[in-house]
């Protein structure tokens, strides 16, 4: 069974229509209990960096995630779920991310022609034989919408870049805790093989 974490972070539904089209048994829920005794979770996300935080630290989530990471269930974030992971956004100074990956949130710099937010369907630059994107052709279409990108410190874990203004980070992966910027569950078939990929580790 797979838990969508819920945090009033939305994208919620949509990324459980994927799993079920997949037919993965899945349920959203903020139950401690049901997190923790998943076979895998995913943290999912849109909105801003600070609320989710708080929203997080609310319910108490933020511990449940580092006791899940912790002990080697497979974890998957998308989009804000992956900034989450990370040590904190320039999006809201002085609010201290999960901490469970090294690296910075930054905003994507204006560029003329360019707009931000960054929405719309971008390539992928596949390295570092992430385990999400096996079976996938070289250089494959997501879908993203996001202001802010990833710098992660050690670029070993990082397994697809984009260009968009910056190089940006868009997936990491670290022994069992994957993460995406852009979103699978929009992103069409090679969005469901990514999903599917992750339900099969």
């Amino acid at each position: 069974m797979i838990a969508i974490i819920d945090y009033n972070a939305g994208n919620l539904k949509s990324v459980e229509k994927a799993l079920v089209s997949l037919k993965e048994e899945c349920v959203v829920t903020r139950d401690q209990h049901t997190i923790l005794s998943a076979d895998k979770v995913i943290l999912p996300g849109v909105g801003a960096f600070g609320q989710a935080m708080d929203q997080l630290k609310k319910y108490e989530l933020d511990k449940v995630i580092r006791e899940v990471t912790q002990k080697n269930t497979p974890f998957l974030g998308i989009c804000l779920g992956l900034q989450l992971l990370f040590e904190g956004s320039e999006e809201s100074s002085g609010v201290e991310g999960l901490n469970i990956l090294n690296g910075q949130i930054l905003r994507i710099p204006d560029k003329e022609g360019l707009k931000i937010p960054h929405i719309g369907w971008n390539d992928l630059h596949l390295q570092n034989n992430g385990r999400l994107f096996e079976g996938l052709d070289a250089d494959p279409y997501v879908y993203f919408v996001h202001s802010y990108y990833l710098k992660a410190k050690d670029e070993k874990i990082v397994k697809a870049t984009c260009d968009y203004s910056v190089n940006i980070h868009a997936s990491v992966e670290k022994d069992n805790i994957f993460a995406c910027q852009f979103h699978p569950e929009k992103s069409s078939q090679v969005g469901l093989h990514i999903l599917k990929n992750f339900c099969e580790i």
